[in-house]
Formats: structure tokens, C-alpha cells, sequence
């Protein structure tokens, strides 16, 4: 790994990003900063499999918020419980607590729901709890048994 990152380093790493085959087709956004390291080069390695490169505005440090939480969130969640192995170790972890923020972690901003719950879901208020556990126990969700 390089001390200081170039826009020559910052284009390979978003090379070695694309080789991942079926998932880049996925991809229909980038969004980044305006940092000397993302050059021309940078953004057309991503343009060419048809992904839009969109750059945050001039002097908007707010514009990367929702980025910047979901990083925070991830790390203090997620990696930083974990002692990874390898690359394998760690996109399976990663994986694991996306489908748990999306499908069972309550976002303040969904009024305690998770994204994937609808408005007209109903939780039922009676019955057996079960718990179930997320990344070998560092997380743990709670379900009403059927």
C-alpha cells in the first residue's frame, strides 16, 4: 500500500472494483468527492460499464452525510467486532449485516422501521419471543414466533 494515495493508485483500485463481474451491472451510481486523487482516468473506468459518476458539490461537506453515516455505522456495528481473515471473511460479514440493516434494524428516519418493512406492515403484540443471532452473536435480532 502506497503512503500517499494518486490518482494512479485511486484508478487501479477501482479496476481491481470492476472485475467483480455480474454485481457491476448492479451499479448505477458513484457518488464521490471532488479529492485531487479521482481523476479523469478514475471516472471512466466507470463510465465504460455504464455507471453514472456523480461528484458531490464545491465546498458541501454535508452532501456525503448519508455515506459518511453509513460508514460510521458499519464500522461501529459491524468491523470493528469482528476479527477478519481475509477479503472472504470480510465481504461475507458485510453482506450479512446489509441484510440485517435493511431487514430487521430500526432507521429513526423510517419512524423505527427498517427499509425493506413497508408502511402497512403489522408487528404483532402477543406471542413468544425468539431471538435470533447476526455476525456469530455480535448482533442479535428479536422475532415474534408464529
Amino acid at each position: 500500500m502506497t503512503a500517499h494515495r494518486t490518482g494512479t493508485w485511486t484508478a487501479q483500485q477501482a479496476r481491481k472494483l470492476m472485475n467483480l463481474g455480474q454485481r457491476v451491472s448492479s451499479f448505477r451510481f458513484l457518488i464521490r468527492d471532488r479529492d485531487a486523487k479521482f481523476t479523469e482516468a478514475f471516472d471512466e473506468i466507470f463510465v465504460g460499464d455504464g455507471v453514472t459518476v456523480m461528484k458531490t458539490p464545491p465546498r458541501m461537506p454535508r452532501a456525503n452525510c448519508y455515506a459518511e453515516c453509513w460508514v460510521r455505522t458499519v464500522r461501529a456495528e459491524c468491523t470493528d467486532l469482528m476479527l477478519i481473515y481475509d477479503e472472504r471473511h470480510l465481504r461475507s460479514g458485510l453482506e450479512e449485516y446489509a441484510e440485517h440493516s435493511n431487514a430487521h434494524r430500526p432507521h429513526q428516519s423510517r419512524r423505527q422501521r427498517p427499509p425493506d418493512q413497508g408502511e402497512g406492515v403489522v408487528v404483532p403484540m402477543e406471542g413468544r419471543i425468539q431471538r435470533r443471532k447476526v455476525l456469530s452473536g455480535a448482533i442479535n435480532e428479536y422475532h415474534r414466533a408464529a
